[in-house]
């Protein structure tokens, strides 16, 4: 292991820990699982049509959080599990959460490359007011392929609720080299919420020519069930 992912190892153990050092009577456990049409990640359809099942586990206390997300994957990095650790709170109408994430790729074209905890992390900040949010993602590990192929990658949504719908815009900046100029995609997500259970996405994915010819738009439809 590496100074670096020694050192981020460190950081995410520390942020799980604090979690766990507060009051156990405090504490909440909460759990769902999801089935959906596809695995749609940051607007683009991983599953290419193939349906997608996961689910989470997450404890909370006073702020602080920590869980596990699981999912059966997709086609190119097969399964994936992530762990994740953050904080966060609200006064009044304004909201606020940081978040370290782990990303993780057993099986699949990606095993080398981000088939153990740490080689792909992302420090996660959301911030919002009443229905708009705002969320940077900014990779802190994760530069030898993959869906991290460099640390300069950073992705970033603006969102917003009305009654039923959200809207989402979602952009990925994506360094292409020494002397190439950056790839950019830009995703809009439009999310019709029938119940707490059953949501339709649509999904319009729309990026640099270097990174190939915009796909055809995704339509996703997902069931979650929250397990008690």
């Amino acid at each position: 292991m590496t100074l670096t992912k020694k050192l981020l190892a460190g950081s995410f153990a520390v942020a799980l820990t604090a979690g766990a050092l507060v009051p156990a009577a405090h504490a909440e456990v909460a759990a769902s699982a999801t089935v959906s049409s596809s695995y749609l990640w940051r607007g683009y359809d991983l599953g290419s049509g193939t349906p997608a099942a996961s689910g989470d586990l997450v404890a909370s206390s006073e702020g602080f959080y920590g869980g596990l997300w699981i999912s059966s994957g997709d086609q190119t990095a097969g399964t994936e599990y992530d762990l994740f650790a953050g904080y966060g709170g609200e006064v009044g109408d304004f909201s606020y959460d940081i978040n370290l994430t782990t990303y993780v790729y057993p099986t699949g074209a990606f095993q080398k490359q981000e088939g153990s905890p740490f080689d792909f992390m992302e420090v996660i900040l959301s911030l919002g007011y009443g229905p708009v949010g705002f969320s940077y993602y900014d990779n802190i590990a994760g530069e030898n392929g993959g869906y991290a192929p460099d640390e300069d990658y950073n992705y970033m949504t603006l969102s917003a609720d009305a009654g039923q719908f959200s809207f989402l815009i979602g952009r990925h900046t994506m360094p292409q080299g020494p002397g190439v100029s950056d790839a950019n995609a830009t995703h809009f997500d439009i999310t019709y919420n029938y119940n707490d259970n059953l949501s339709f996405t649509l999904s319009k994915l729309s990026q640099d020519s270097i990174l190939g010819p915009d796909p055809e738009a995704t339509f996703v439809v997902s069931y979650s069930i929250a397990i008690d």
